[in-house]
């Protein structure tokens, strides 16, 4: 292995979310099989999941984070530690609502959803997932919610404004809330 491809790997945080053992009945008995969910990140707004199956652990493991390194995503955090707005996201009847939250919260979210923020860097989070408790779904519906955030200075272009009146807007809604 290359020095960089070490120092390209040293990075990025895993995370095991679920292994499922499945079993295949056979002639001679039980033939099993697992599935490994895991979450790779950089912590500084870069994650990835990936699902890999195998007839060993540690094999299923290492295709589910091979897959999670290809299919990483970028989301915008605000100061580093946190989401620019609300936003929700659906997978299959997984649902899960992430709001953005004041520094020192920490990140009140379970299990899946836990694993993908600490992943990502994100420092202050309450999420809460509705409907289906399944790790795979949760974590789906996870990304789907992480890919519709957007910049400030992303939504200020696109509707020909400002970033100050975007957050001016921002501040009014926080206060409104209180």
């Amino acid at each position: 292995m290359a020095a960089r491809e070490r120092e390209r790997d040293d990075e990025f945080v895993e995370h095991l979310v679920h292994i499922n053992r499945v079993a295949k009945v056979v002639k001679g008995g039980r033939r099993f099989g697992f599935a490994a969910l895991v979450v790779v990140g950089d912590q500084k707004g870069r994650v990835g999941f990936g699902h890999g199956k195998a007839r060993e652990v540690p094999e299923a493991i290492r295709k589910a984070t091979e897959q999670a390194r290809r299919n990483l995503i970028r989301v915008p955090l605000r100061e580093g530690r946190t989401l620019h707005h609300d936003v929700t996201g659906k997978h299959d009847a997984g649902k899960v609502l992430i709001r953005s939250a004041p520094p020192g919260t920490g990140i009140i979210a379970g299990g899946p959803m836990r694993a993908v923020f600490e992943a990502l860097g994100v420092g202050d989070v309450v999420a809460k997932s509705i409907g289906s408790s399944n790790p795979y779904n949760m974590v789906r519906a996870t990304f789907n919610a992480l890919s519709k955030c957007e910049n400030p200075r992303k939504v200020a272009a696109r509707r020909g404004k400002k970033v100050s009146e975007i957050l001016k807007n921002r501040r009014q809604v926080e206060e409104a809330g209180r």
